[in-house]
Parts: structure tokens; sequence; C-alpha cells
């Protein structure tokens, strides 16, 4: 039997960099078993890579504080590229209740130590983008370290990493059974054989319940489908532009090679693994892109590029980390509700922080550990895209 000192259960980009912070702490005997037969089938490849940190919460804006720096000197400190563009992201308001909401997520950022955010006034961002309508727009907030990273790149950039320095990825592997002792966690049963460790972690994305029903534990992990439109070639919008958010609808877009990536968050869709793409979005999201930028009316999309991806929601939106309770060793890193990819440098180094010395500095751990739903201590992110 093979024995791992950690098992990574997924090779997304939480699971990948979760790899690399162990490993980088010099403990080299790290598994990361991935299901598929290329990493990044499940949310990774799917998302639009965007990272800020204007968010509504203290643990959000902290998780961010350390992440954005992180993919800031991605390719300084790993060697391999994340392309991290900060071009910001800018949040448009039309009502004074949105105002009221984006000046209070303001002032805790500043707070936090976030110093590049400001609020800015409807006629600047109409100055800014005069190819937006902005007749409606009275205000918002911009923050120029916030931007967009490929998720695919950062994903590899800690797996390789990670393998270089003495991890071990198993692909085209499942997950078919965890044994327990007396004392917590015992072995890993793979269609590749059985692997005896005391510690595992969940990574699985979407399909984290599944992992948690093994040693009997309910998730509170949905997974909710969110689909994306790229735009062919278009020009009569600057590709320098930051991610747009129009908060009167939720509508928002950003750059993407030689187009752009429009993303709305449909109220009607329902939980379940729906991968597939409904082609009758492409009109519900066309129509909200002319009504804020009238160019768009004339953007050409294809909708056979277009793509679904599932996000895995939990009750309030955060994240559920650490130590599963009742099951020592067991490890949870799941329910990022659509921030997997901006959050995951931080949770590399909370999740290896916790299992290496069983504390972390960066946040009170406690705030997002499953017990939470059970206790009633819910921490609503309304900052959700």
């Amino acid at each position: 039997m093979q024995t791992a000192d950690v098992v990574i259960i997924g090779g997304g980009i939480v699971g990948s960099s979760i790899a690399y912070h162990l490993t980088a702490t010099g403990c080299r005997n790290v598994l990361v078993v991935e299901r598929e037969a290329a990493q990044g089938k499940g949310s990774t490849g799917k998302s639009m890579g965007g990272v800020r940190a204007q968010f509504s919460t203290p643990v959000s804006i902290q998780m961010s504080l350390y992440s954005i720096p992180f993919y800031a000197s991605f390719e300084e400190c790993l060697g391999y590229p994340c392309d991290y563009r900060p071009q910001g992201y800018l949040f448009c308001a039309t009502s004074e209740p949105q105002m009221a909401y984006l000046r209070a997520n303001y002032t805790q950022q500043v707070k936090m130590g976030l110093k590049d955010v400001r609020v800015v006034g409807g006629e600047e961002i109409r100055s800014m983008f005069p190819q937006l309508r902005g007749d409606d727009i009275i205000g918002g907030t911009f923050c120029s370290t916030d931007g967009f990273v490929d998720p695919y790149s950062a994903m590899n950039g800690f797996m390789s990493w990670a393998v270089e320095h003495g991890a071990a990825l198993w692909k085209s592997t499942a997950v078919t059974a965890i044994a327990r002792d007396a004392t917590g966690i015992a072995s890993v049963e793979t269609t590749r054989g059985s692997v005896a460790t005391r510690k595992v972690v969940n990574c699985a994305g979407a399909w984290a319940a599944d992992i948690a029903n093994l040693v009997g534990l309910e998730l509170p992990v949905q997974p909710l489908r969110r689909m994306l439109v790229p735009s062919e070639p278009f020009d009569e919008f600057p590709h320098t532009a930051p991610m747009i958010i129009d908060m009167s609808n939720g509508f928002h877009f950003r750059p993407e090679a030689r187009g752009f990536l429009l993303a709305w968050n449909d109220p009607e869709e329902t939980p379940g693994f729906k991968t597939d793409f409904d082609p009758a979005f492409v009109e519900k999201i066309l129509t909200r892109a002319a009504n804020r930028v009238p160019c768009f009316a004339n953007l050409p999309v294809n909708p056979k590029r277009a793509w679904a991806g599932l996000y895995e929601m939990t009750p309030d939106h955060h994240p559920i980390l650490g130590e599963a309770p009742g099951v020592p060793g067991f490890f949870l890193a799941n329910g990022f509700s659509g921030h997997g990819v901006m959050h995951a440098p931080a949770t590399g180094k909370i999740l290896g922080d916790l299992l290496l010395t069983g504390t972390t500095d960066m946040i009170d751990v406690s705030l997002l550990n499953l017990s939470r739903f059970a206790e009633g201590r819910l921490i609503h992110e309304t900052a959700v895209l």
C-alpha cells in the first residue's frame, strides 16, 4: 500500500494551490487524486477568471488581500504564467440604496487595508466610458488592482511547481472509499489502489458533497449552472476596460482576447449538475448587454463558442474551510460560490497552515467552518456575481 502525508481529492485550482502551498512549506509527500484524464475539467476551466477585493465581508476581503498580490507575483515566484491583468473592477450603481451599499463596502475594504479602491461619481464613469449608457448611473466604486487571471494557467502553474518539488498527481483516478479507524482517517481507496494517510482534503468542487458522503458527512454544497458568452473580435469598446458590473441587473462583462466575455446570473436558474449551454440564454444576455452598452447591439456572438460551468454554492455564499467536525483528519475546502479561482491562493495558504500546524493566522478560520450552518452563524456575502 502506498502512503502519503496528505491526499488531496480534486486537481482543480483549489487542490492545486493547496498542493503548492504544502510542498513549498516542505511537505513533499503530497498526493493529488484527479478523476479526469486532464485537470481543469470541472469549474476551474469554465471560470471567468475575475479576481477582486471589492467584497462586503471582512473574511472575503482578507482572502483577496492575500490572493491578488500572490497572482501579481505568480510568474516571478513560481516560474509559470497566470496572466494576471490588473484592469480593475468597476461597479456601476443606478440607485441610492446601491450607492449606500457600495460606500459601506468601500469603508470596510479600506479598513481592512485595501489601498486602491475609490468611490467614483456618475459623471466620472460617463467620461471614462462614454460608450456606456450612463443616464441612470449615479456612481460606483473602482479598484485598479482587481482584474483577471487565466484560471487554467494558474492551476497548471501551481500543480507543475508542486510536482517538480515532490508532490504526485494521479489522473484518471477516482476515489471509491475513505477508511477510518479509532483515531480518524486511515486510508483512501482509489481505482489505482489504496493509499495509507492520516489527512485527506476534499477539493472536489461541485461534487464535494459526494466525497463528504464517503465519511458520513452531509455537506451543504450544491451545483448551480453559470453560463458565459464570448463575443467574436469587436473593437467598438476599449480592450483596456475593467470588469464592468451593471448593478441594476447583475450583467457584467470584460475584455477577452480581441472580443468580450459576457456574464449574467439568471435568477431563474435552479441547482443541479447541468453543464449544457442553453441557447436561449444568448438572447437574454445580449438584451441586457445592448441596454447598458448600446454598441453591443452589433456585438457578434457565436453560440457554439459559449459554455456552461458549475458554481459550488453554500447557503451563505462563503466557502467551508477546515477540519470536519467528528472526522479527524478530513479537511474541507469547498463551496466557493464562484470565488474559487480568485481565492485559491489564500485557500492554499490557509489549508496548508491547518494541515501542518493546526492553526492559521490569515483569517479567523472558525468563521468558515462547517459547524456554522448547524449553529446558525451564517455570514452572508452579498457581493456575488
